[in-house]
């Protein structure tokens, strides 16, 4: 596994206790697994299920975990408890990210309550890990299963997933009958659940890994400038004609934005509650133009969907814990209110999208580039480190759904979006924007009370 994947490894020291070695066949004296562990000594060469060292993977230095299936399924007991809980103290001693290429069948039944005692502590190492700051990022290869998924690889900051492996918490010799695994139990279908953040192929895991590595382990001093206007530079005249050109197919969107801010990026791939919202919000690292990375969560300009509320939430405390700065882009007429939405919980995902940017500790700019609908749209806006685009607008409600609320007849509803003040101008002169952003250098600004870029930030990202 790690031929071609990583330069320099190193194994780490053995630690001093590891508990499976005082009697020969374990702390069951389970007849015969004493001699079963020598075969699978003789058939790896290894002393363990787990080994453990540090290399550089594309360039970026890492503690790695690396699963043995072939050492009896890459089962986790004592000994390979020990060595993963001494990984991660020498990545938390040297803040460097942590790497686990899991294959795993789960706890040892050899070893009983005391292999299963390992997921706790698999657990605690992962939390004390990410509390003190240090990425994790994880690799479900085939199989991975059991204590394996849930207490090393599902609890990664960031899961990646080889294409075509078997990833499910129940293995398959104890799955019910009849079950289809591709059903729930594949790599793809982890990944369409919004488990894991992405599918790679064996021969693109040294590049994916790589570039996760590199992202965060550069994280952006200071706040994220709000990006440069990229569609209409002059703010529109009346409130219809901002929601016309907010709703214009053709304006610049998440993606032209995105761009134009990072080099390259990465996106997470899911909420990690079963499910994915890819039309209505993208959200991951990138690398901004002085090397460095920051966070982003960006609508899409659809109604956005409780997934993609609990995704960008998830985005922000993330980014909170490893210390990057967070971009918002917001675009989207509301959160999504149909049945199939309500019943996946748009007010719990709505409050805690709130909760997460309210509570973030590292700063957060948002900038509104298109419709700004409700609280689906405040609810990834930064409290007074908001900005505008020319062709925006934010209101309490889209001009149709206020006119109906207040039980007007539909033919009013050009009055009613002049009514609600929605237009970029209007919500910096109601003070719940900063400002309108001007265009890139090149293009003529628009000279007005707000525009342009606070304190005459230079830059697009």
């Amino acid at each position: 596994m790690l031929a071609g994947l990583v330069d320099g490894f190193v194994e780490l020291p053995e630690p001093p206790d590891v508990g499976d070695g005082a009697a020969e066949d374990g702390p069951l004296a389970w007849p015969g697994y004493g001699a079963a562990r020598e075969r699978a000594v003789a058939r790896t060469g290894e002393r363990e299920s787990v080994l453990c060292g540090t290399g550089r993977v594309d360039g970026t230095g890492a503690v790695l975990i690396v699963f043995e299936f072939a050492f009896l399924g890459g089962s986790l007991g004592e000994h390979a408890g020990a060595r993963i809980e001494a990984a991660h103290a020498y990545a938390r001693a040297r803040h460097l990210p942590l790497v686990s290429l899991v294959a795993s069948g789960g706890s040892r039944m050899q070893e009983g309550m005391r292999a299963l005692s390992q997921l706790q502590r698999v657990a605690r190492q992962t939390a004390l890990t990410g509390a003190a700051g240090v990425p994790q990022i994880s690799v479900a290869r085939h199989p991975t299963t059991g204590g394996g998924w849930a207490a090393v690889a599902a609890g990664a900051d960031v899961c990646l997933a080889l294409g075509g492996a078997e990833v499910a918490f129940a293995g398959s010799r104890i799955r019910p009958a009849g079950t289809d695994p591709r059903a729930a139990c594949t790599a793809e279908a982890q990944l369409a659940a919004g488990h894991v953040d992405g599918v790679v192929p064996a021969d693109g895991l040294r590049r994916a890994l790589g570039r996760w590595l590199s992202l965060l382990s550069g994280p952006a001093a200071g706040r994220v400038a709000p990006p440069y206007a990229l569609g209409a530079a002059a703010p529109p005249q009346s409130g219809w004609a901002a929601v016309e050109r907010a709703r214009d197919a053709g304006r610049p969107r998440a993606d032209a934005y995105l761009d134009a801010c990072f080099s390259f990026r990465e996106e997470i791939g899911g909420d990690r509650c079963g499910g994915r919202d890819e039309q209505g919000v993208t959200c991951g690292f990138g690398r901004l133009p002085d090397g460095r990375t920051a966070a982003f969560a960006a609508q899409r300009g659809t109604a956005v969907r409780p997934a993609g509320l609990r995704t960008a939430a998830r985005l922000v405390r993330l980014a909170d814990r490893l210390g990057f700065p967070v971009l918002t882009l917001v675009d989207t007429p509301g959160a999504a209110g149909d049945i199939d939405a309500e019943r996946a919980g748009t007010g719990p995902a709505v409050a805690d999208c709130f909760a997460a940017v309210v509570a973030c500790r590292t700063p957060v700019t948002t900038l509104v580039v298109g419709e700004g609908g409700s609280g689906g749209a405040l609810a990834l806006a930064a409290p007074g480190r908001t900005w505008m685009t020319p062709d925006s607008y934010f209101s309490v409600l889209a001009p149709e759904a206020a006119t109906a609320v207040l039980k007007r007849d539909p033919s009013l509803v050009r009055e009613t979006a002049e009514q609600l003040r929605l237009r970029p101008q209007d919500v910096v002169e109601l003070g719940v924007a900063r400002g309108i952003v001007g265009p890139p250098p090149g293009r003529a600004a628009v000279r007005r009370r707000g525009a342009g870029h606070p304190d005459g930030t230079p830059r697009g990202g």
